[in-house]
């Protein structure tokens, strides 16, 4: 956005209301599996609804008014959004208290125009403001664990601003989530609303521990060679090892250098895709296919590690998100809202990456995910039971979080889809996110965050790799 807006940049919050259940449940605590625990912060997403003829004809009273119904019915059905995190008494972790406390929604108004904020699949600054972020003094107990804040934009557009804790929530379970409150607003009950939606199961840990297995020691004795490790884990110990044997100062590489990132999309159409696939297979036809996530993720982690400038004999990994709930054993539920992500794994050193084929990445890839059973989730969630940390941004870990599943885009939380859906910057800035882009089906935006100096680089290798 021009800087030559000056005020016009400013939002302003007119009202902000908590919400609550429309239907109270008597108050419980859900206890949280390690994957839940992880991660206790609010993260965000913000909806782009372009100035259309119906959404024009919105006071933005009425939107306020049908978002807050909508909401309040919604909350009555997924009530741990309505509730707090509390510590466990007996070890202190984070469990989930269902308390009818309620979510908060924000009314806002500015001045400026969407057209005005350019490609709105790139990230800037402005997008902070059209979030509502609560103030957190270390007491998650007072934290809410759902916020919203719709803003009314001087074209006549709106973005809607959505917070949620990653301990309540993980991907789909915040899609779920959000199509439940469209179907619920008084907006789309006008229009017949949408479809039925799943009922959610709030069991976190409980249904977790049904798939748990026999503990360490029994596996041990029956069978000392049979016990899967979870890679993901294994590997980033290896990598924080090897940071500190090469003298590297992880505390300087933490929190305190993420403004040094800068957030940045790259589109890569559906044609850069196929280009992309046709290139990987080769001569070999039809004896072998790829998805697009598994031969984008190989080409991301290829032009990311070259970029970098890695040395050859250096360790580099790259770990991606891979959903268990259908891995674990009975599988989870349909409907089950909480965290069930785990890490999977592929670590080389950066001259054998750069000297494979995309072929040979892909189908380590591949073997990664097909690694991720019931042990290798028991594995994960036994190495979470030690005390968290954050996790320093370190340059030889490559990360990526898929969303093409997920079209968040075609959520009706007003008239029609929102023209974009995008992410604010993650904890760890350095992910990247793999988005369905609304005008192209077929394509994936890539939004990773980078280093300055090695922008350049990467642009370079990324993207003249799919030309």
């Amino acid at each position: 956005m021009d800087s030559q807006h000056g005020n016009y940049q400013t939002v302003s919050i007119t009202k902000t209301v908590p919400v609550y259940p429309k239907l109270l449940h008597p108050q419980k605590v859900l206890n949280l599996s390690n994957l839940d625990r992880q991660c206790p912060i609010l993260m965000y997403l913000v909806f782009f609804y372009n100035p259309s003829h119906a959404n024009k004809t919105l006071s933005l009273n009425s939107v306020f008014s049908s978002l807050k119904s909508g909401l309040e019915e919604t909350l009555s059905v997924w009530y741990p959004a309505a509730g707090r995190l509390c510590p466990n008494r007996n070890d202190g972790k984070l469990d989930l208290w269902c308390n009818n406390n309620g979510a908060v929604l924000v009314e806002a108004v500015t001045q400026v125009k969407i057209s005005q904020l350019g490609d709105l699949s790139q990230y800037n600054d402005f997008l902070e403001k059209l979030v509502y972020k609560p103030v957190f003094d270390g007491n998650f107990s007072t934290m809410p664990l759902v916020v919203a804040q719709v803003t009314k934009f001087g074209c006549g557009g709106y973005s809607i601003g959505f917070g949620a804790s990653h301990s309540l929530f993980d991907g789909p379970a915040t899609y779920d989530f959000l199509c439940a409150w469209a179907s619920n607003s008084a907006i789309m009950k006008a229009k017949g609303g949408l479809e039925q939606q799943q009922k959610p199961v709030h069991e976190r840990g409980t249904l977790l521990a049904n798939c748990r297995a026999p503990n360490m020691a029994t596996r041990l004795s029956k069978n000392p060679g049979s016990v899967t490790r979870a890679a993901a884990i294994d590997h980033l110990y290896q990598l924080i090892m090897q940071a500190t044997t090469h003298n590297q100062n992880l505390s300087d590489m933490g929190s305190s250098n993420q403004k040094s990132y800068l957030c940045r999309t790259f589109h890569l159409s559906g044609a850069m895709i196929e280009s992309l696939k046709r290139k990987v297979l080769g001569q070999r036809g039809g004896s072998f296919t790829c998805s697009s996530f598994d031969v984008v993720a190989a080409h991301l982690w290829k032009a990311r590690t070259r970029a970098l400038g890695v040395r050859k004999e250096t360790m580099v990994c790259l770990q991606f998100a891979v959903d268990t709930r259908n891995k674990m054993v009975p599988p989870l539920p349909n409907g089950f809202s909480g965290n069930a992500y785990v890490l999977a794994s592929v670590a080389l050193t950066a001259g054998a990456l750069e000297e494979q084929s995309h072929e040979t990445i892909v189908e380590k890839i591949r073997e990664a995910k097909n690694s991720i059973s019931n042990d290798y989730v028991n594995a994960y969630v036994d190495a979470l039971e030690g005390p968290q940390g954050s996790l320093p941004p370190l340059k030889e870990l490559t990360i990526v979080s898929d969303w093409t599943r997920m079209p968040f885009h075609k959520i009706s939380l007003l008239h029609g889809e929102a023209a974009y859906a995008s992410p604010l910057v993650s904890p760890i800035p350095q992910v990247a996110f793999f988005i369905q882009n609304p005008n192209d089906n077929r394509g994936i935006d890539v939004r990773i965050g980078l280093l300055s100096k090695i922008l350049d680089p990467f642009s370079h290798y990324f993207l003249n790799g799919v030309q």
